[in-house]
Protein backbone atom coordinates (compact mmCIF):
# COMPACT_ATOMS: atom_id res chain seq x y z
CA UNK A 1 0.00 0.00 0.00
CA UNK A 2 1.03 3.50 -0.69
CA UNK A 3 1.26 4.95 2.72
CA UNK A 4 2.29 8.07 1.64
CA UNK A 5 -0.99 8.82 -0.32
CA UNK A 6 -3.06 6.38 2.67
CA UNK A 7 -1.79 8.69 5.88
CA UNK A 8 -2.71 12.05 4.74
CA UNK A 9 -6.18 11.10 3.17
CA UNK A 10 -6.57 9.00 6.46
CA UNK A 11 -6.35 13.02 8.31
CA UNK A 12 -8.78 14.14 5.42
CA UNK A 13 -11.58 11.07 5.81
CA UNK A 14 -11.18 11.73 9.79
CA UNK A 15 -11.90 15.04 9.82
CA UNK A 16 -15.55 15.37 9.65
CA UNK A 17 -15.53 13.00 12.51
CA UNK A 18 -13.57 14.86 14.59
CA UNK A 19 -15.62 17.85 14.72
CA UNK A 20 -18.70 15.57 15.45
CA UNK A 21 -17.07 13.45 18.19
CA UNK A 22 -15.81 17.05 19.73
CA UNK A 23 -19.67 18.34 19.35
CA UNK A 24 -20.72 15.34 21.40
CA UNK A 25 -18.06 15.17 24.05
CA UNK A 26 -18.57 19.07 25.07
CA UNK A 27 -22.61 18.22 25.28
CA UNK A 28 -22.08 14.27 27.41
CA UNK A 29 -19.57 16.60 29.51
CA UNK A 30 -22.42 19.16 30.33
CA UNK A 31 -24.96 16.00 31.07
CA UNK A 32 -26.94 15.80 27.68
CA UNK A 33 -26.62 12.35 25.58
CA UNK A 34 -27.66 13.46 22.19
CA UNK A 35 -28.35 10.15 19.50
CA UNK A 36 -28.88 13.32 17.05
CA UNK A 37 -25.29 13.77 15.82
CA UNK A 38 -25.67 11.97 12.55
CA UNK A 39 -28.93 14.32 11.57
CA UNK A 40 -27.35 17.58 12.56
CA UNK A 41 -24.64 16.78 10.75
CA UNK A 42 -26.53 16.07 7.82
CA UNK A 43 -28.25 19.46 8.39
CA UNK A 44 -24.89 21.06 8.61
CA UNK A 45 -23.63 19.29 5.12
CA UNK A 46 -27.27 20.06 3.30
CA UNK A 47 -27.74 23.98 4.47
CA UNK A 48 -23.79 24.28 4.32
CA UNK A 49 -23.90 23.08 0.83
CA UNK A 50 -26.55 25.21 -0.71
CA UNK A 51 -25.38 27.93 0.55
CA UNK A 52 -21.86 27.57 -0.98
CA UNK A 53 -24.23 27.02 -4.32
CA UNK A 54 -25.42 30.01 -3.93
CA UNK A 55 -22.74 32.28 -2.45
CA UNK A 56 -20.03 30.85 -3.43
CA UNK A 57 -18.48 31.89 -0.28
CA UNK A 58 -16.45 29.33 1.77
CA UNK A 59 -16.95 31.48 4.86
CA UNK A 60 -20.33 31.88 4.29
CA UNK A 61 -21.24 28.07 3.64
CA UNK A 62 -19.54 27.09 6.56
CA UNK A 63 -21.15 29.96 9.01
CA UNK A 64 -24.50 28.38 7.75
CA UNK A 65 -23.69 24.67 8.39
CA UNK A 66 -22.82 26.50 12.40
CA UNK A 67 -26.26 28.18 12.39
CA UNK A 68 -28.24 25.14 11.14
CA UNK A 69 -26.05 22.35 13.36
CA UNK A 70 -26.84 25.00 16.30
CA UNK A 71 -30.83 25.44 15.46
CA UNK A 72 -30.64 21.50 15.27
CA UNK A 73 -29.42 21.64 18.85
CA UNK A 74 -31.92 24.43 19.87
CA UNK A 75 -34.39 22.14 19.47
CA UNK A 76 -33.24 19.83 21.41
CA UNK A 77 -32.35 21.88 24.02
CA UNK A 78 -35.71 23.10 24.48
CA UNK A 79 -36.82 19.65 24.56
CA UNK A 80 -34.90 18.02 27.00
CA UNK A 81 -33.95 21.06 29.31
CA UNK A 82 -36.99 22.78 29.37
CA UNK A 83 -39.38 20.55 28.89
CA UNK A 84 -37.02 17.49 30.44
CA UNK A 85 -38.08 14.76 28.21
CA UNK A 86 -36.42 11.80 27.62
CA UNK A 87 -33.05 12.56 25.69
CA UNK A 88 -32.60 9.45 24.38
CA UNK A 89 -35.87 9.76 22.51
CA UNK A 90 -35.41 13.32 21.64
CA UNK A 91 -32.01 12.49 19.94
CA UNK A 92 -33.05 9.28 17.77
CA UNK A 93 -36.03 11.96 16.79
CA UNK A 94 -33.54 14.84 15.91
CA UNK A 95 -31.91 12.11 13.72
CA UNK A 96 -35.01 10.92 11.90
CA UNK A 97 -35.90 14.71 11.01
CA UNK A 98 -32.03 15.75 9.94
CA UNK A 99 -32.34 12.74 7.49
CA UNK A 100 -35.33 13.65 6.11
CA UNK A 101 -34.66 17.28 6.02
CA UNK A 102 -31.46 17.21 4.35
CA UNK A 103 -33.64 14.56 1.74
CA UNK A 104 -35.90 17.36 0.70
CA UNK A 105 -33.43 20.06 0.74
CA UNK A 106 -30.98 18.27 -1.56
CA UNK A 107 -33.90 17.40 -3.66
CA UNK A 108 -32.20 20.28 -6.14
CA UNK A 109 -28.71 19.91 -5.31
CA UNK A 110 -28.60 16.22 -6.23
CA UNK A 111 -25.17 16.27 -9.06
CA UNK A 112 -24.10 19.53 -8.02
CA UNK A 113 -20.54 20.44 -7.63
CA UNK A 114 -18.89 22.84 -5.08
CA UNK A 115 -18.22 26.32 -6.68
CA UNK A 116 -14.74 26.59 -8.06
CA UNK A 117 -13.96 29.45 -5.43
CA UNK A 118 -14.55 27.13 -2.47
CA UNK A 119 -12.45 24.04 -4.39
CA UNK A 120 -10.02 26.57 -4.33
CA UNK A 121 -10.16 28.08 -0.62
CA UNK A 122 -10.08 24.55 0.84
CA UNK A 123 -6.51 23.35 -1.28
CA UNK A 124 -3.68 22.04 0.28
CA UNK A 125 -1.06 24.16 1.86
CA UNK A 126 2.02 23.22 3.10
CA UNK A 127 2.87 24.64 6.41
CA UNK A 128 6.55 26.58 6.22
CA UNK A 129 9.26 24.58 8.09
CA UNK A 130 6.30 21.92 9.57
CA UNK A 131 5.49 20.39 5.78
CA UNK A 132 9.13 19.30 5.95
CA UNK A 133 9.12 17.24 8.70
CA UNK A 134 9.95 13.54 7.44
CA UNK A 135 6.81 11.54 7.78
CA UNK A 136 4.89 13.75 9.86
CA UNK A 137 4.81 17.13 7.44
CA UNK A 138 3.45 15.07 4.69
CA UNK A 139 0.83 13.62 7.17
CA UNK A 140 -0.46 16.30 9.38
CA UNK A 141 0.96 19.44 7.50
CA UNK A 142 0.49 19.71 4.19
CA UNK A 143 -3.56 19.19 4.04
CA UNK A 144 -6.75 22.02 4.14
CA UNK A 145 -7.30 25.19 6.14
CA UNK A 146 -9.96 23.09 7.54
CA UNK A 147 -8.25 19.96 8.58
CA UNK A 148 -5.69 22.60 10.79
CA UNK A 149 -8.78 24.12 11.87
CA UNK A 150 -9.54 20.98 13.46
CA UNK A 151 -6.40 20.89 15.17
CA UNK A 152 -6.99 24.24 16.62
CA UNK A 153 -10.72 23.37 17.66
CA UNK A 154 -9.57 19.90 19.58
CA UNK A 155 -6.83 21.70 21.21
CA UNK A 156 -9.15 24.75 22.43
CA UNK A 157 -11.74 22.68 23.69
CA UNK A 158 -8.87 20.42 25.70
CA UNK A 159 -8.05 23.29 27.01
CA UNK A 160 -11.51 24.97 28.35
CA UNK A 161 -12.58 21.86 29.41
CA UNK A 162 -9.55 20.94 32.17
CA UNK A 163 -7.62 24.44 32.15
CA UNK A 164 -10.14 26.98 32.92
CA UNK A 165 -13.00 27.71 35.28
CA UNK A 166 -16.00 27.73 33.25
CA UNK A 167 -14.79 24.02 32.02
CA UNK A 168 -14.21 22.61 35.22
CA UNK A 169 -18.13 24.23 36.27
CA UNK A 170 -19.43 22.40 32.73
CA UNK A 171 -17.81 18.83 34.25
CA UNK A 172 -19.69 20.02 37.71
CA UNK A 173 -22.80 19.78 35.58
CA UNK A 174 -22.60 17.11 33.93
CA UNK A 175 -20.98 14.91 37.06
CA UNK A 176 -23.68 16.40 39.77
CA UNK A 177 -25.79 19.45 38.79
CA UNK A 178 -27.13 19.52 42.34
CA UNK A 179 -23.64 20.41 43.55
CA UNK A 180 -22.85 22.49 40.65
CA UNK A 181 -26.74 24.62 41.38
CA UNK A 182 -25.63 24.88 45.19
CA UNK A 183 -22.61 26.57 43.59
CA UNK A 184 -24.71 29.52 41.94
CA UNK A 185 -23.90 27.88 38.65
CA UNK A 186 -26.95 28.21 36.37
CA UNK A 187 -27.68 24.74 35.26
CA UNK A 188 -30.23 25.75 32.55
CA UNK A 189 -27.57 28.42 30.99
CA UNK A 190 -24.75 25.89 30.75
CA UNK A 191 -26.67 22.91 28.76
CA UNK A 192 -27.90 25.09 26.52
CA UNK A 193 -24.63 27.15 25.71
CA UNK A 194 -22.62 24.06 25.26
CA UNK A 195 -25.58 22.13 23.41
CA UNK A 196 -25.45 24.67 21.22
CA UNK A 197 -22.28 24.96 20.84
CA UNK A 198 -21.35 21.13 20.33
CA UNK A 199 -24.20 20.73 17.81
CA UNK A 200 -22.98 23.77 15.58
CA UNK A 201 -19.53 22.19 15.71
CA UNK A 202 -21.25 18.67 14.30
CA UNK A 203 -22.92 20.59 11.46
CA UNK A 204 -19.42 22.07 10.47
CA UNK A 205 -18.19 18.35 10.38
CA UNK A 206 -21.07 17.63 7.87
CA UNK A 207 -20.34 20.66 5.85
CA UNK A 208 -16.78 19.43 5.24
CA UNK A 209 -18.54 15.73 4.02
CA UNK A 210 -20.55 17.64 1.28
CA UNK A 211 -17.86 20.77 0.24
CA UNK A 212 -14.91 19.44 0.79
CA UNK A 213 -14.85 15.78 1.20
CA UNK A 214 -16.99 14.57 -1.58
CA UNK A 215 -16.95 17.51 -3.03
CA UNK A 216 -20.84 17.57 -4.65
CA UNK A 217 -24.22 16.78 -3.14
CA UNK A 218 -25.03 13.16 -2.67
CA UNK A 219 -28.01 12.25 -0.83
CA UNK A 220 -27.06 10.47 3.27
CA UNK A 221 -23.90 12.06 2.00
CA UNK A 222 -22.63 11.60 6.23
CA UNK A 223 -23.40 7.61 5.75
CA UNK A 224 -23.72 6.50 9.49
CA UNK A 225 -20.28 9.20 10.69
CA UNK A 226 -22.95 10.49 13.25
CA UNK A 227 -22.88 7.02 14.95
CA UNK A 228 -19.46 6.30 14.50
CA UNK A 229 -18.59 9.74 16.21
CA UNK A 230 -20.80 8.63 19.27
CA UNK A 231 -18.92 5.50 19.82
CA UNK A 232 -15.63 7.37 19.53
CA UNK A 233 -16.50 9.78 22.44
CA UNK A 234 -16.67 6.59 24.53
CA UNK A 235 -13.24 5.31 22.57
CA UNK A 236 -11.37 8.91 23.70
CA UNK A 237 -12.91 8.26 27.06
CA UNK A 238 -14.31 12.28 26.66
CA UNK A 239 -10.69 13.90 26.14
CA UNK A 240 -10.77 15.92 23.52
CA UNK A 241 -6.72 15.31 22.78
CA UNK A 242 -7.63 11.38 22.88
CA UNK A 243 -10.65 12.28 20.27
CA UNK A 244 -7.98 13.27 17.60
CA UNK A 245 -6.11 9.58 17.37
CA UNK A 246 -9.65 7.66 17.10
CA UNK A 247 -10.67 10.09 14.48
CA UNK A 248 -8.31 9.56 12.54
CA UNK A 249 -7.99 6.34 13.29
CA UNK A 250 -11.65 5.21 12.44
CA UNK A 251 -10.88 8.06 8.97
CA UNK A 252 -8.17 5.65 8.11
CA UNK A 253 -10.57 3.04 8.18
CA UNK A 254 -13.16 4.04 6.25
CA UNK A 255 -10.73 4.46 3.30
CA UNK A 256 -8.96 1.34 3.74
CA UNK A 257 -11.07 -0.79 1.32
CA UNK A 258 -10.44 1.82 -1.36
CA UNK A 259 -6.89 1.33 -1.36
CA UNK A 260 -6.55 -2.02 -0.92
CA UNK A 261 -8.27 -2.27 -4.20
CA UNK A 262 -5.15 -1.08 -5.55
CA UNK A 263 -2.51 -3.86 -3.44
CA UNK A 264 -1.75 -7.54 -3.96
CA UNK A 265 -4.91 -8.01 -1.02
CA UNK A 266 -7.33 -6.73 -3.74
CA UNK A 267 -8.90 -10.27 -3.12
CA UNK A 268 -10.83 -8.99 -0.17
CA UNK A 269 -13.92 -7.65 -0.63
CA UNK A 270 -14.24 -4.47 -0.10
CA UNK A 271 -17.70 -4.56 1.21
CA UNK A 272 -16.22 -6.23 3.87
CA UNK A 273 -13.71 -3.89 4.64
CA UNK A 274 -16.50 -1.94 4.80
CA UNK A 275 -18.04 -2.51 7.96
CA UNK A 276 -14.21 -2.15 9.52
CA UNK A 277 -15.35 0.78 11.37
CA UNK A 278 -18.59 -0.33 12.47
CA UNK A 279 -17.23 -3.34 13.72
CA UNK A 280 -14.87 -2.05 15.43
CA UNK A 281 -17.37 0.74 16.99
CA UNK A 282 -19.38 -2.27 18.42
CA UNK A 283 -16.00 -4.11 19.84
CA UNK A 284 -15.32 -0.92 21.65
CA UNK A 285 -18.71 -0.70 23.35
CA UNK A 286 -18.46 -3.90 24.57
CA UNK A 287 -14.78 -3.76 25.82
CA UNK A 288 -16.03 -0.32 27.93
CA UNK A 289 -18.92 -2.03 29.06
CA UNK A 290 -17.07 -4.66 31.01
CA UNK A 291 -13.84 -2.60 31.51
CA UNK A 292 -15.07 0.38 33.95
CA UNK A 293 -12.80 2.72 35.67
CA UNK A 294 -12.56 6.30 36.87
CA UNK A 295 -10.75 7.51 34.22
CA UNK A 296 -12.81 6.19 31.05
CA UNK A 297 -16.22 6.36 32.63
CA UNK A 298 -18.98 8.64 31.30
CA UNK A 299 -20.58 12.01 33.36
CA UNK A 300 -22.21 10.43 36.07
CA UNK A 301 -25.44 12.20 35.80
CA UNK A 302 -25.32 11.37 31.46
CA UNK A 303 -28.75 11.28 29.88
CA UNK A 304 -31.06 12.43 33.22
CA UNK A 305 -32.63 15.81 32.85
CA UNK A 306 -32.24 18.38 36.23
CA UNK A 307 -35.48 19.44 38.44
CA UNK A 308 -34.38 21.68 40.79
CA UNK A 309 -36.36 21.09 43.20
CA UNK A 310 -35.76 17.59 43.14
CA UNK A 311 -32.41 17.77 44.68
Amino acid sequence: MNWIAFLPAAVVAGTPLLFATLGEIIMERVGSLNLGVEGLMLMGSAVGFSAGLSTKSPILAMLAAVAAGALGGLIYAFITVTLRANQVVTGLTLTIFGTGFASIMGKTMVGQSAPDSIKHFFHTYSIPLLGKIPVLGPVFFRQDVFVYFGYIVAVIVGIYIYNTSKGLNLRAVGENPGCADAASVNISLYKYVHILLGSALCGLGGAYLSLVYVNSWQDNVVTGRGWIAIALVIFAAWNPYKAIIGAYLFGGMSILGFYLQHTKLYWISQYLVDMLPYVVTIIILVIVSIIKSKTSSPPKNLGNAYFREER
